[in-house]
């Protein structure tokens, strides 16, 4: 796996400098999108909510843009674990994972919770290790839902 957003295509591209997690897929997008729900699935996570980001951008603005679609993926143990830690945390519920079309290829990603909490600790706030480990727990369920997608050859 390569370790920047910039891969060439049909590649799996790893992580990026955003902190996401990038796998470019051989699928529409309908089907990255199914693929994706049923990946998350499998990791405890339910999708919340669908945001067609084309549909909206092309109603409310006017603008034809390719296909993007954000998904809120929620595992309610660890919400309800981080919740109870730390009642602000719901300020970055769901996780995002978006599924888009960039030039004729589908790609998948999703940021990292551990690396996202990191970033705010180091800017001063005080993290608790419940919702740290809560953060750890999140990212190694998205890492493995994203490991099951078969990755463009």
């Amino acid at each position: 796996m390569r370790e920047d957003s910039q891969g060439e295509p049909g590649s799996e591209v790893g992580l990026s400098m955003s902190g996401s997690r990038t796998v470019e897929l051989d699928l529409s997008q309908q089907e990255a999108v199914q693929a994706v729900t049923t990946a998350l699935a499998q990791q405890g996570f339910g999708v919340l909510t669908s945001i067609d980001v084309r549909a909206t951008l092309h109603a409310k603005l006017g603008v034809d843009v390719e296909d993007y679609v954000i998904l809120g993926a929620c595992n309610p143990p660890l919400a309800h674990r981080a919740l109870s830690a730390d009642p602000e945390i719901g300020l970055l519920l769901p996780c995002n994972v978006t599924v888009r079309q960039a030039g004729g290829h589908t790609l998948v990603q999703a940021v990292d919770p551990a690396l996202l909490l990191s970033l705010i600790s180091s800017c001063g706030t005080h993290v608790s290790p419940e919702l740290a480990a809560v953060a750890r727990d999140a990212s190694t369920r998205l890492s493995a839902a994203l490991d099951t997608l078969i990755p463009a050859p």
